[in-house]
């Protein structure tokens, strides 16, 4: 469990709180996400990191109740400011939209080629505010403002097909804020844009969540984007959280291996070190008891092979992880003697 990480000093009180989420396949049982854990306070960013099949957009999807026919959750609960919202079914599918938003990697596969951008945000401004057609109309024109889209009149009269990536994806971004929500999934917000488009868009996004307090959870396997973004991390591997706690620590000392690989797999400009790809394909062994990333770890024993390691926190709350190699000395021990054998 990973609720017990914190930022330093005395947290605020959580907005949203995951708790012991797992999600199985429910054709084959296969467990897709195990017990992840997390909370995310109002004003601040949390990152949820990994390879594609991690189990992220699955944790986003479990957040927001809009999970797929194919998959169950098991177990676990969703928490806004301690009332359980799990799966929003009911009256409680009325905060979707109003409490919490989402902005997805591809806005032009959510935006409906038919209508016009007018149509589909005064339509937003309506659903979400019972807001008048000539009341939405300047709402609209103002949200549009708000994301940095000058001359909102043309763009209202505009189809989706007529706008670029970085527009596309500021229109999604305006109609995740007409409900005035207080907790934003972000999942995978600028993979199909240039690097120019997405530093605008993670500004926004930023500037977005200091002006109304948001509470922001960002999916992403792009470590650049969660430097940029998030105040924390959490790290997934075959549905489980390998290691979690503030993102400037990890990233300048990650304890997991699995955190390392991801790391060296990154350019570094800098020093011009070539990426390292991670070896191995990702996914989940068929056994449980064992950790999931021990095929694909170079420094993995017998214990990772034959038991699940136990994720644990540090006594300052700041950090945690899953790994049996308890401590990053012993991991530096381990890396040491690795780089002698080569």
């Amino acid at each position: 469990m990973t609720d017990n990480l914190m930022r330093a000093g005395e947290p605020p009180a959580a907005c949203l709180n995951v708790r012991g989420l797992t999600i199985i396949a429910r054709a084959t049982g296969k467990i897709l996400v195990e017990d992840v854990s997390f909370s995310v306070p109002a004003g601040e960013a949390v990152a949820l990191i990994g390879e594609s099949g991690s189990g992220k957009s699955l944790t986003a999807l479990a957040v927001l109740g809009l999970l797929p026919s194919s998959v169950e959750m098991i177990s676990g609960s969703v928490l806004l400011d301690g009332i359980d919202i799990t799966g929003l079914r009911g009256s409680a599918s009325e905060l979707r939209g109003r409490e919490i938003a989402v902005i997805f990697q591809d806005p032009q596969s959510c935006l409906d080629p038919r209508w016009t951008i007018g149509r589909y945000l005064t339509g937003q401004f309506r659903r979400l505010r019972n807001l008048g057609t000539r009341s939405a109309t300047a709402e609209a024109h103002a949200m549009l403002e708000r994301v940095g889209l000058a001359n909102p009149k043309r763009i209202m009269g505009c189809y989706p097909h007529e706008l670029s990536g970085g527009m596309a994806q500021r229109v999604m971004i305006a109609g995740a804020l007409a409900g005035g929500p207080r907790i934003l999934i972000a999942d995978e917000p600028t993979t199909a844009l240039d690097v120019t488009t997405q530093a605008q868009i993670l500004d926004l996004l930023a500037d977005l969540r200091s002006q109304n307090d948001l509470a922001l959870l960002m999916i992403t396997h792009d470590l650049g984007v969660v430097a940029d973004t998030s105040d924390r991390m959490l790290v997934l591997y075959g549905g489980r959280v390998m290691e979690a706690g503030c993102t400037g620590l990890l990233m300048e000392a990650p304890s997991h291996p699995y955190t390392r690989a991801l790391l060296a797999a990154m350019p570094d400009i800098e020093t011009s070190t070539p990426p390292q790809p991670i070896s191995g394909t990702p996914g989940r062994p068929e056994e449980d008891d064992c950790c999931p990333f021990h095929l694909r770890c170079d420094f993995a024993a017998a214990a990772c092979r034959d038991t699940s390691p136990v994720f644990r926190t540090t006594p300052d709350g700041r950090r945690g992880s899953a790994c049996h190699l308890e401590t990053g000395d012993h991991l530096e021990q381990r890396l040491a003697a690795h780089r002698g054998q080569g």
